[in-house]
C-alpha cells in the first residue's frame, strides 16, 4: 500500500477547522473579545504552516487570505463587519471541502465526508472496541483468580504465623516439657515458611494492584472512546441556523443546552441530518423578519434553543424557536387541497394537525427557496428517527413559538451516578436526580400498616426500601435500613432506603438487551470491569414506583429456584443468565469448575450447567466430584457445551449428567424447557 502523506495534516487540519468554525462564530456574537481575533489568526497561521509543509498550497493561500481579513482587526474589532464574517466561513468552507478530497483520495471508492458533518474527530471502529472490551473482561476474569489465590497465600502465612506461636519455647515451659531438637527444627522451618510466604505474598500484591488499576484505566478509556458530547453537533447547527437566516433576510441567535451529555457517536451521527433539517425549518417557517417581531414587541433577533436531555433510556432533543408558532388554518387549508383528508381536516384539532404535518409533504411556505417550501424537511426528521426507533413530537403556541423534539432509545451514555447496595445487589442511581443522602433517624419516621414515611425539609415522603421495589416483594419497614436517597423524579420527590452507600462513579449507561423484560424502573445496565451488568435505575420511574408503593400493601416474597452457571465463557455466562433470570430464576456464575465447587458447597441449588472446555478442571469432572458428594449428588446437573460427538455425550452420561446441549444448537425455548424439567420435575 503506498504511503499516505496526508495522514496526520488531515488529522490536524479536522481539529483546527473545528476550533476556527467555533471561533467564528462565537466572533460574530461579540463572544471572546478582545482575544478571539489573535486566536483566530493563531488557529490560522498554524493550520497554513502544515499546509505548506505537505504542499497543499490551495489550503495555504485560503488560511492567508482569512489572515488578511482578520489581521486589521487585531487590535480591535470596532471595524468588523458582517462581510468580514461571511468571507471567513466562505473561506473555511473552501478548506474544508479541499480537506475532504484528501479523505476521497485516502480511501478511493469512499464518498467524501458532508460539508456540515459535526463529528471532525475521527472515531475507532465499534466492532474492534467491542473486541477489545470483551477481551478486557476475559483478562480480568482470569486476574479475579489470581486475586483469590493471593488471598489463599495470606492465610496460608497466618497459619504459618499461627504455627510458629503454637511451637514457641514458652508454650513448652508451660506444659512443663523441655524442647527438644525436633520441635526446635520444627519451630524454625516455621518460621522461614511464614517469611517466606510474607515475602511472596508482598511481591504479589504490588503488581496485582497495578494490574488492576491499568485494566480498569483500559477498560474505562475504550469505553468512551465510543461517547461524543452532544456539544459537537452545536457548531453545526449554530451554522446551519445562522446561513438559514441570511438566506431569508432575517436575524437568529442560537443556543444549545446540555452539551455535556455524552452520547454513542453512531446515534448523534444518525441524528446530524434531522437536527440540521429542524434547525433550518425553525429559521424559515418559525421565525419572523424583524420587522414583524418590533410589531409583536419581540427582540429582532429570534431565539433558536436546542437542548439535550436523558430522560429515563432515552435521549431527547427539543429544538425551539419563540417565533409566530405554526399557522394551523394554513396547515388545514394545504391539507385540504392536497386531499390528504377531504372536507374531515376541518374537524380536525391543533394535535391532528400537527400530526399531519408530521408526515411529510405539506409546506406552508408561500414560495420555494434553497431553505425551505417543498415540505420534504419532516420527511426527513420522521424517517430517521423511525429508523433509531424512536419518535418525534410537536408543540406549538401561536405566537409564542414551537418545539419539535426528537426522542431516540439510548444506546450509550456517559453520566455520573451514585452506587448504592441493596438486598445484596448494587445498582446506580444518576447523580442529577439526587437531592442528597440522609442517615435514619428513628424519630422522623412514621410507620403505618401502609408503609413508611419520613420528613425531609418540611415535606413529607414516602420512605420505600429499594429491594422491594425492585423484586416487587419484601418487607415495608425500612427500620433496618441505614440510609435514604432523596431522589427527584416525574415532577415528584421520594425517599428510596438503602443498605450502603458505595459512592459516586462515572458509568457507561448501555441498553438493556432485547430479552431482557422491561422494566419502568431500570434505563439500562452499566458493565463492571469483569464485564458484569450492573443495573443503573430511571429516576422517573422510581420515584412513581415509590409513590404508589407508600399506598399498597407488600405481597409475600415468592422463593426463585437458585441456579449455578459454571463456564469460563463471559459471553455463555451473561446469555445464560439473561435468558435464566427472565425466566424467573436466581442465577449465580462461576468462571472455573473449582469455583463452581466452592459456591455448590456454600449454597444449595437446584441446578447446575456446566462447560465442558475450561481451564483447568473440566465440566465433566466437576460432575463426577458432585456425584461422589453426599450433599450434592441429587442436584441435577446439564452440560451446555461445544462439543457435539457421540462419545462426549456418552461420557457425559456416565458421570451423571441429566441433560447435554451442544452451543452450535441452542435453541432459547428448548433450554428453558430442559431447565424447567430438571428444576420442577413432575
Amino acid at each position: 500500500m503506498a504511503r499516505d502523506p496526508y495522514r496526520y495534516f488531515r488529522v490536524e487540519a479536522r481539529d483546527l477547522l473545528e476550533q476556527l468554525g467555533r471561533s467564528v462564530l462565537d466572533l460574530e456574537k461579540g463572544a471572546g473579545e478582545p482575544q478571539m481575533v489573535p486566536r483566530i489568526l493563531r488557529l490560522t497561521h498554524t493550520l497554513k504552516g502544515a499546509a505548506r509543509v505537505v504542499g497543499q498550497r490551495e489550503v495555504a493561500d485560503h488560511a492567508h487570505a482569512i489572515e488578511d481579513v482578520l489581521e486589521p482587526l487585531r487590535e480591535s474589532t470596532e471595524g468588523l463587519r458582517r462581510e468580514h464574517i461571511d468571507t471567513v466561513l466562505t473561506r473555511l468552507d473552501r478548506i474544508v471541502a479541499q480537506v475532504a478530497t484528501l479523505e476521497s483520495a485516502a480511501a478511493p471508492g469512499a464518498a467524501a465526508p458532508a460539508l456540515d458533518t459535526p463529528l471532525h474527530t475521527q472515531r475507532p471502529d465499534f466492532a474492534e472496541l467491542d473486541v477489545l472490551l470483551d477481551g478486557v473482561a476475559e483478562t480480568y476474569t482470569q486476574f479475579a483468580a489470581l486475586r483469590r489465590q493471593l488471598g489463599q497465600i495470606q492465610r496460608a502465612r497466618d497459619m504459618a504465623a499461627l504455627l510458629v506461636d503454637q511451637l514457641a519455647p514458652r508454650r513448652q515451659r508451660d506444659e512443663g516439657r523441655a524442647m527438644g531438637g525436633a520441635s526446635a527444627a520444627s519451630r524454625s522451618s516455621a518460621e522461614e515458611l511464614r517469611t517466606l510466604l510474607g515475602s511472596f505474598e508482598r511481591s504479589l500484591a504490588a503488581p496485582i494492584g497495578q494490574i488492576d488499576r491499568e485494566l480498569r484505566q483500559v477498560r474505562d478509556a475504550a469505553e468512551r472512546l465510543r461517547l461524543v458530547p452532544a456539544a459537537a453537533l452545536f457548531t453545526s447547527l449554530e451554522r446551519t441556523a445562522r446561513d438559514a437566516a441570511q438566506a431569508l433576510g432575517k436575524r437568529v441567535v442560537f443556543e444549545g443546552h446540555g452539551g455535556d451529555e455524552r452520547l454513542d457517536a453512531e446515534v448523534l451521527g444518525a441524528l446530524q441530518a434531522p437536527l440540521l433539517q429542524m434547525v433550518r425549518n425553525a429559521v424559515a417557517h418559525g421565525v419572523e423578519v424583524e420587522g414583524a417581531r418590533v410589531v409583536a414587541g419581540k427582540p429582532p433577533a429570534g431565539r433558536i434553543t436546542i437542548a439535550v436531555a436523558r430522560e429515563g433510556s432515552r435521549v431527547v432533543f427539543h429544538c425551539s424557536d419563540d417565533g409566530a408558532g405554526v399557522d394551523l388554518e394554513a396547515v388545514r387549508r394545504v391539507a385540504r387541497r392536497k386531499g390528504r383528508l377531504g372536507a374531515a381536516t376541518q374537524e380536525l384539532d391543533a394535535q391532528a394537525l400537527l400530526q399531519l404535518l408530521l408526515r411529510g409533504g405539506l409546506s406552508t411556505a408561500d414560495v420555494v427557496t434553497e431553505v425551505a417550501g417543498r415540505g420534504i424537511g419532516l420527511d426527513v426528521v420522521r424517517e430517521a428517527v423511525d429508523r433509531l426507533g424512536g419518535e418525534v413530537s410537536v408543540r406549538t403556541t401561536g405566537g409564542q413559538g414551537t418545539t419539535v423534539s426528537l426522542s431516540v432509545p439510548l444506546t450509550l451514555a456517559s453520566l455520573d451516578t451514585l452506587l448504592v447496595e441493596a438486598g445484596g445487589s448494587i445498582a446506580a442511581i444518576p447523580l442529577d436526580a439526587v437531592r442528597c443522602t440522609v442517615r435514619f433517624d428513628a424519630q422522623k419516621i412514621a410507620r403505618t400498616a401502609q408503609g413508611d414515611s419520613m420528613v425531609h425539609e418540611g415535606e413529607v415522603l414516602p420512605l420505600v426500601p429499594l429491594s422491594r421495589l425492585l423484586q416487587g416483594t419484601g418487607p415495608a419497614s425500612t427500620a433496618r435500613f441505614g440510609s435514604a436517597v432523596i431522589v427527584e423524579g416525574a415532577g415528584d420527590v421520594a425517599a428510596i432506603g438503602v443498605d450502603r452507600l458505595l459512592g459516586t462513579a462515572n458509568v457507561v449507561l448501555r441498553a438493556l438487551p432485547e430479552l431482557a423484560p422491561a422494566s419502568p424502573l431500570i434505563a439500562g445496565a452499566s458493565l463492571d470491569v469483569e464485564g458484569c451488568p450492573q443495573i443503573v435505575l430511571n429516576p422517573d420511574g422510581l420515584v412513581r414506583a415509590a409513590r404508589r408503593a407508600g399506598t399498597s400493601q407488600p405481597q409475600p416474597a415468592i422463593p426463585r429456584a437458585p441456579v449455578l452457571v459454571v463456564d469460563d465463557s463471559l459471553t455463555t455466562r451473561m446469555l445464560e443468565q439473561s435468558i435464566l433470570e427472565s425466566a424467573g430464576y436466581e442465577v449465580h456464575a462461576a468462571v472455573s469448575a473449582e469455583e463452581g465447587l466452592e459456591r455448590a458447597r456454600q449454597q444449595r441449588y437446584a441446578l447446575y450447567l456446566v462447560d465442558v472446555e475450561m481451564p483447568g478442571m473440566d465440566g465433566f469432572a466437576f460432575i463426577e466430584r458432585t456425584r461422589a458428594d453426599p450433599a450434592l449428588r441429587d442436584v441435577p446437573a446439564m452440560l451446555v457445551t461445544s462439543r457435539a460427538s457421540d462419545e462426549d455425550r456418552r461420557r457425559g452420561q456416565d458421570v451423571g449428567a441429566q441433560g447435554y446441549i451442544v452451543k452450535s444448537e441452542f435453541a432459547q425455548d428448548d433450554f428453558l424447557r430442559r431447565v424447567r424439567q430438571l428444576v420442577h420435575p413432575t
